[in-house]
C-alpha cells in the first residue's frame, strides 16, 4: 500500500513538473527580461530616451505580455552618453539580473561598447539609436543587430538629395565621437562619389552649448552646404546659432544629417523649414503609422520618431524570434532573427542580413512651411523613399567578418 502510495506521488510530481516546463516554454529562468539603455537625461534624451522604454512597453503588450507562456519584463538605465557606464551597467544587466538582451543604445561609442560586452557574454543586442556602420561592419557580431538606420542610409539620403539639387562643395561641424566620424566620412564619400567635393571639417566637443568659432570656420569655407554630423540639441543648437550669423540668409545650406520628428518639435517650423532629413518611419504616412503613433501619443504626449519606432520593431521582433526559436537560448534566438522577415510598422517587408544590419526603406523628408502644416506635429513632406537595397551597405561589403 505504502508502495503505491509513494508511486502514486511520485507521478504526480513528474506531472506537475513536466506541465510546469510545459507551461514555461525552454525560458531558462521562468521569465524574458529586455533592458532598454539609452540616454534619459542629456543631449538624446528627446531623440529616445523615456519614450522609447514607452515603446518597448508598447510591444510587449501588442505581443500579449507573455512568451512561451512566461511573463515579458521591461527593464531600463541611462548611460549618460558614457561607454564605460553602459558596459558596466550591461555586465550587471547580463551576469546578476538575467537580462536577456539589451535595445536601443543610443551613441555610437555606448553601442560599440555594450555590443563588445553582449558578443563576450553571448548574449543579444540590437541597436535602433545609434548610426555607424562599424556596428554591422568591422565589430560586427553573431548577437549583435542593428535597427532603425546608419550613418550610410543618412548619406545616401540627406547627402545625395542635396548633390542632386547643385549642393556639389561641403564643409561638415562634426560631433567628435564615433558617430561623428562615421557619419561624415559616408556622407564624404557619397558627395564625393557623385562629383562634389569637400572643402574641410571642423569637430565640436558632445554636448557643447557654443558653436560660434565652429560656425565661422564653415561661413569662411564658402562651401554651399555646411553638414551638421552631430544630432539632438547639438543639431538644434548649431540650426539656432546659423540663424544669427545669417549663414542661411548668406546663401549657404544647412544639411541636418541625423534630425528627427522629435528634434524639429523642438526647434519649431520657423527655424527648422526647408531642412531636408532623412527617417526610417514618419507618423503621418499612411493610416498603419498613423495608428501606432495615437496609441504612442496617448501615452507620451508626442508623436514617434524612427528611434521610438524603431525599439517597438525591434522587441517585437525578438519576442517573435524566442517564440519561433522555442527557447530564448542565445544562439536559436540570433538564428532566427536572422532568418525572419520583419513586417511591423516600422519595418516594412524588412530583412536581416548576416552581418547583423536590418534592411528597410527609409524616407527623404523635408520640414514644411509654418503655413503647409495642417495639424500639430505635421511636420514633413515625402520626397521621396529610399529604397533598403540603396540605403544600406551590401552586407558582403560591409566589412564584418561573418559574411561569407
Amino acid at each position: 500500500m505504502r508502495k503505491t502510495v509513494l508511486a502514486s506521488l511520485a507521478l504526480l510530481l513528474a506531472s506537475s513538473t513536466a506541465f510546469a516546463q510545459s507551461a514555461s516554454g525552454a525560458a531558462t529562468d521562468g521569465k524574458v527580461k529586455i533592458g532598454i539603455l539609452n540616454d534619459q537625461s542629456g543631449v538624446y534624451a528627446d531623440f529616445g530616451g523615456k519614450s522609447s522604454v514607452e515603446a518597448a512597453k508598447m510591444a510587449v503588450e501588442d505581443f500579449g505580455g507573455k512568451v512561451l507562456g512566461v511573463p515579458v519584463e521591461i527593464v531600463d538605465a541611462d548611460h549618460q552618453n558614457k561607454a564605460d557606464i553602459a558596459s558596466n551597467i550591461a555586465r550587471q544587466w547580463y551576469d546578476t539580473q538575467q537580462v536577456d538582451a539589451i535595445m536601443e543604445l543610443t551613441t555610437s561609442s555606448v553601442a560599440l561598447a555594450v555590443q563588445a560586452v553582449a558578443k563576450e557574454k553571448k548574449k543579444i543586442d540590437i541597436v535602433t539609436g545609434a548610426a555607424t556602420t562599424d556596428l554591422t561592419g568591422k565589430a560586427c557580431s553573431p548577437y549583435g543587430f542593428h535597427w532603425a538606420y546608419d550613418t550610410h542610409a543618412l548619406a545616401v539620403g540627406t547627402g545625395g538629395a542635396l548633390v542632386k539639387q547643385g549642393g556639389d562643395s561641403w564643409f561638415f561641424l562634426t560631433a567628435d565621437y564615433a558617430f561623428g566620424y562615421s557619419l561624415e566620412q559616408q556622407t564624404g564619400d557619397y558627395v564625393k562619389s557623385s562629383g562634389g567635393k569637400i572643402l574641410g571639417s571642423v569637430r565640436h566637443p558632445l554636448s557643447t552649448s557654443d558653436f560660434s568659432s565652429f560656425l565661422l570656420q564653415a561661413q569662411s569655407s564658402g562651401a554651399k552646404v555646411i553638414g551638421l554630423a552631430n544630432a539632438g540639441l547639438d543639431t538644434a543648437n548649431a540650426i539656432k546659432q546659423a540663424s544669427e550669423f545669417g549663414i542661411t540668409q548668406g546663401g549657404q545650406h544647412l544639411a541636418a544629417l541625423l534630425f528627427t520628428l522629435a528634434e524639429v518639435h523642438g526647434l519649431g517650423l520657423e527655424a527648422a523649414q526647408g531642412l531636408t532629413l532623412t527617417e526610417g518611419y514618419y507618423w503621418n504616412l499612411d493610416d498603419k503609422s498613423r495608428e501606432f503613433a495615437k496609441k504612442f501619443f496617448a501615452r507620451t504626449k508626442k508623436m514617434p520618431n524612427m528611434i521610438h519606432s524603431g525599439t517597438y520593431s525591434a522587441v517585437l521582433q525578438y519576442l517573435k524570434a524566442v517564440q519561433k526559436a522555442g527557447t530564448d537560448e542565445t544562439e536559436a534566438v540570433a538564428k532566427a532573427l536572422h532568418e525572419m522577415p520583419v513586417d511591423d510598422v516600422f519595418g516594412r517587408g524588412g530583412s536581416v542580413g548576416a552581418n547583423g544590419r536590418m534592411i528597410h526603406d527609409m524616407y527623404l523628408l523635408q520640414v514644411k512651411k509654418p503655413a503647409e502644416s495642417k495639424e500639430p506635429w505635421d511636420y514633413f513632406n515625402v520626397l521621396a523613399t529610399i529604397p533598403g537595397k540603396e540605403a544600406y551597405i551590401d552586407p558582403a561589403k560591409s566589412g564584418c567578418d561573418l559574411v561569407k
